[in-house]
């Protein structure tokens, strides 16, 4: 068993001015400090012409308005760790104040809440001070826009960062429902042996939005659906359905798993894609003209493995839908034999264990029971369990988790280069799409032409013969 990582003695909140630090990161922030996990000097910074007091009253501002009751002693205790400087990265005045203001931390954490273009002169002004030779950073997705600037992003950082100095935070994997996949799928015995081919028939995975662009037109219209949420968190789903059992609980056994299970897919093949977008999108605010643009994907995705090999895994994505919905659908194969239906009805559905993130955390298994009356004849019955309800609360938000798995080290929810590599390697040919967009209305469950290649309720919604025809 490997040491444990030093605690971080710091935390550096560069683009502390912005709209994540605002809405996510603060509040995380506070709620670290009332658990006593961020007792130490932070130091905001970006380039707006603040000052302390000007930090710390967008401080209170942000806590009192995501926190409903407020421990004011927790809240005045993160203003008084705070510190603020207005710093132009490229200036190497700059750094001897930031060093300065940690108060000589040995193991500081950088969030490096900022455009990527800008790491290059974060990373450079922090080795300038002898900032990385012990401390962390973490950085926010996108990595990359394709394989090739995913490499060149993780070159600038590996300057003088090692790779257990980088944290590519994905706050999808801190949420609560995400990670009880691992604990449901490897605490429950009686599930690994039919947790294979010769049991499932397909996986489907969605992750639909009932809102729209909302005003990120010029955003939105550079990345696009598949860019940003099939590559990181459909992708990292699909990984944490599909891997193997980690040797250990350490952070690289973990993340080797889910790197094995990217190696076994292959790119995507873009006859197995849909791609949509939503009518009215090219009238949003800073969407190019004549914008193809997808505001939805649908695909079919492969593992070429001993336990995944012929289970499709399907994956839907969209914005403007008819639901929010977050989930994944496993789906089991039928039995070899119908015997409480005939021909005067529908063959039953296949059991189905259902995995629900929004819009409420869930997790449901369909069976088959017998109907009441004279004739055999079986029907769906749900069992369901509520995490709030049987487990109480829902847990920390996703960016307290992370930067407190951050301060301490504990690299298991992040993502890895080789991982960030290989997903992008798998979606390669989708990025220079040659079909067009197909329109749908807002309101619908998007393109008709999606069943095709990702059936909403999995491979039993293809079509089938009832039990009697030929």
């Amino acid at each position: 068993m490997s040491a444990s990582p030093a605690k971080a003695d710091a935390f550096l909140l560069f683009g502390a001015t912005g709209d994540l630090a605002r809405k996510k990161l603060l509040p995380a922030l506070y709620e670290l400090t009332l658990e006593g996990r961020a007792d130490m000097p932070i130091v905001g910074i970006a380039r707006s012409e603040w000052s302390d007091d000007d930090m710390r009253d967008r401080v209170r501002e942000s806590v009192r308005s995501k926190v409903d009751d407020v421990d004011e002693d927790a809240l005045e205790r993160l203003c008084a760790n705070f510190r603020y400087i207005p710093g132009d990265y490229t200036n190497p005045d700059t750094w001897p104040k930031v060093r300065d203001l940690t108060g000589g931390a040995q193991v500081p954490l950088s969030f490096l809440s900022i455009p990527p273009f800008l790491f290059d002169d974060v990373v450079e002004g922090l080795a300038l001070v002898g900032m990385t030779d012990r401390g962390r950073v973490v950085v926010e997705k996108p990595f990359g826009r394709d394989l090739e600037s995913a490499i060149e992003l993780n070159d600038t950082l590996s300057k003088h960062l090692a790779e257990n100095q980088i944290y590519r935070i994905d706050h999808f994997l801190g949420k609560e429902p995400v990670m009880n996949f691992m604990v449901f799928r490897f605490a429950n015995s009686m599930l690994e042996p039919i947790w294979n081919r010769n049991h499932i028939e397909s996986i489907t995975i969605t992750m639909t939005e009932a809102f729209g662009i909302e005003g990120r037109g010029a955003f939105y219209d550079e990345v696009g659906a598949i860019r940003d949420v099939v590559q990181n968190h459909l992708l990292q789903m699909v990984a944490l359905l599909a891997m193997e059992p980690p040797v250990t609980a350490e952070a690289s056994a973990m993340r080797d798993e889910k790197v094995k299970v990217f190696k076994a897919m292959k790119p995507v093949d873009p006859d197995k894609v849909v791609r949509g977008q939503v009518e009215g999108y090219l009238d949003e605010k800073g969407v190019a003209e004549g914008s193809d643009t997808e505001t939805f994907a649908a695909m079919t995705l492969e593992i070429d493995s001993w336990r995944w090999q012929g289970v499709p895994f399907y994956i839907r994505a969209g914005k403007a839908m008819a639901e929010t919905i977050t989930e994944a659908v496993v789906e089991f194969k039928q039995p070899p034999s119908m015997l409480f239906a005939d021909a005067s009805v529908k063959c039953p559905e296949p059991n189905r264990l259902r995995f629900r993130l929004k819009p409420d955390d869930q997790i449901t298994l369909t069976m088959q029971a017998k109907v009441p009356g004279l004739e055999m004849r079986s029907d769906d019955v749900a069992m369901s369990v509520d995490y709030e309800e049987a487990l109480g609360g829902d847990g920390p938000d996703a960016y307290e988790r992370l930067i407190a798995d951050a301060l301490i080290g504990d690299e298991r929810l992040f993502a890895r280069q080789d991982g960030v590599e290989e997903a992008w390697r798998i979606i390669g040919p989708l990025l220079e799409p040659v079909d067009k967009v197909i329109t749908y209305p807002a309101g619908s469950w998007g393109p008709e032409e999606a069943d095709r290649v990702a059936p909403r309720e999995g491979a039993s919604s293809q079509p089938k013969r009832r039990i009697g025809e030929r």
